[in-house]
């Protein structure tokens, strides 16, 4: 396994999602998304493997104002804002390979090998 985790620190999924790996001895790459935060190849490829961007917004997160611009923009400009906007995401994104998930999702995670 290959995992990644994106959150900040102060995300409790995103403490939860690593206390579950580290609880299983399985290693984990953290990455901060206030430090340096998602590629375009590595939102493509959690957009992909999640359903679709709109699974990966967060819509309780504290920044409404880049919410709404981010729901009446047009579609083809929505991941550019998005991606310099990493803040408004769902915490924490868990990658393995190809397989992705957001929030915490132990139960999806018990299954990958």
């Amino acid at each position: 396994m290959n995992i990644q985790i994106f959150g900040t620190k102060k995300s409790a999924d995103t403490r939860k999602a690593e206390r579950f790996f580290k609880e299983r001895g399985i290693k984990f790459q953290f990455v901060d998304l206030k430090e340096k935060g998602l590629s375009k190849g590595e939102f493509n490829s959690v957009k992909q493997a999640v359903g679709g961007i709109d699974n990966l917004i967060d819509e309780n997160a504290k920044d409404q104002d880049t919410l709404d611009i981010i729901k009446y923009i047009a579609d083809e400009d929505k991941e550019e804002k998005i991606l310099e906007n990493q803040h408004i995401l769902v915490q924490p994104i868990v990658r393995n390979g190809k397989k992705a998930t957001v929030g915490y999702q132990p139960d999806v995670w018990k299954g990958w090998d």
